[in-house]
């Protein structure tokens, strides 16, 4: 329940007790507070740690074997899902899914629509919201990086970063969120095998942005414009002193805007076919396939986010194209205005259609083979059965997911 309020008379001592009594490593309980929605069927008793000051609320909430909450300082954890080995060292953390084999520093503040995979890791003093970080993506301290998707890297040696005080720029002049940035790809990003992106501390982007693998920012720039090309050192210089005329409620980069947002959209639709699929074929007992399902409905949550903040951007066009339709020489752009606008009614059909759409294609059926072979034969963990599909086997993988993705961009796209 995103938001929700608890008041500590509903804190249920009883469920320490029980949590004691299973296993459940609590040094000082009665620093320790408990709501009574939270089930204690969904927190493991092998070797889970509960340090003082932790909180737990709401009914959603799930930590599995081998983690440690709270160990730098006090955690707040409502309706979040920890997976194993994960160590969250102090904050606030709400309505998110940590895979396994993540580690937060302290001063976390963690709200909706996070999703953390394996061994993705942050510093201390992150904020993250509608934040989804592929495997081994490293973020460093001081950094806000809400409305993104981040993947790129093989390994932790070799790993995509976001460096100390950056920011991603997420809410503009105009009052909207249509600025979720993509930094690498879902299609190649899945198969763990991408060169990995470095953003420079102290720097930012103004989404929505995307950039492709390989490429670097240099500390202190501000990344304003797309850079698809791969291995390129980005470098962002500061404006000159100067003050110009605007008009509020206007929009005058409608196609960037536009089109970064529906291929994001696009791409998560095509990362929710890859959770609905292949996630769950990784999952056998209670406690995983509730991970599982934690992921499905933090992503959901995500692409209806993007949606949302979509068609209310496409709503503020209707004024902007207004208030330019009154200058005789802005005829280009209010033409530009139009399509997007009326892409924008169709979009939210084709959206909807797609994700209703469970059929597989082809390279669908022919990649959850392989997978459920690989599965069998070997009885691997997901990354390390992932990182051992042959070139050829990803290849199929990714044709699969591009198929998704471009099924919905090529109809929309302007």
């Amino acid at each position: 329940m995103p938001g929700s309020a608890f008041n500590y008379t509903t804190m249920d001592h009883s469920i320490i007790k029980a949590l004691i009594k299973k296993g459940v490593t609590i040094p000082n309980p009665e620093s320790v507070n408990i709501s009574s929605d939270v089930d204690p069927r969904r927190i493991s008793a092998e070797n889970v740690t509960l340090f003082s000051g932790t909180k737990l609320f709401g009914k959603q909430t799930l930590i599995m074997a081998g983690s440690k909450i709270g160990y730098e300082s006090p955690v707040t954890l409502e309706n979040t899902i920890v997976g194993k080995d994960c160590n969250l060292k102090g904050g606030f953390f709400r309505d998110a899914v940590f895979a396994g084999n993540n580690s937060f520093g302290s001063n976390a503040h963690v709200r909706e629509g996070t999703i953390l995979e394996e061994q993705a890791n942050a510093a201390h003093t992150v904020g993250l919201k509608q934040t989804i970080l592929f495997p081994f993506v490293t973020l460093g301290s001081l950094i806000n990086f809400c409305d993104c998707f981040m993947a790129g890297g093989t390994s932790r040696e070799n790993h995509s970063e976001v460096g100390s005080s950056f920011i991603h720029f997420n809410y503009t002049p105009n009052q909207d969120k249509a600025t979720a940035s993509l930094i690498g790809d879902v299609s190649k990003g899945v198969m763990l095998d991408s060169k990995p992106i470095f953003l420079g501390g102290q720097g930012g982007i103004v989404g929505p942005v995307r950039i492709g693998y390989g490429n670097i920012s240099a500390a202190g720039s501000i990344i304003r414009k797309n850079e698809l090309g791969r291995d390129r050192l980005i470098l962002g210089g500061a404006f000159k002193d100067m003050s110009i005329p605007r008009k509020y409620g206007v929009y005058k980069n409608v196609s960037h805007i536009f089109n970064n947002n529906i291929i994001y959209i696009a791409s998560l639709i095509g990362l929710n076919a890859w959770y609905k699929n292949v996630r769950p074929m990784f999952s056998s007992d209670f406690f995983s396939k509730q991970l599982v399902v934690g992921m499905q409905e933090t992503l959901s949550v995500c692409i209806n986010e993007r949606i949302h903040r979509f068609n209310i951007f496409c709503k503020k066009l209707k004024t902007s194209r207004d208030i330019l339709s009154t200058a005789s020489k802005s005829y280009p752009v209010v033409a530009t205005h139009d399509t997007a606008i009326k892409k924008g009614e169709t979009a939210l059909k084709v959206f909807k259609r797609q994700l209703s759409d469970h059929s597989l294609s082809d390279p669908g059926i022919r990649f959850l083979r392989i997978i459920e072979n690989k599965i069998k034969t070997d009885d691997q963990p997901y990354i390390q059965t992932i990182q051992d599909l042959s070139p050829k086997e990803k290849e199929i993988g990714t044709h699969w997911l591009r198929e998704i993705e471009q099924s919905i961009i090529k109809q929309l796209i302007i």
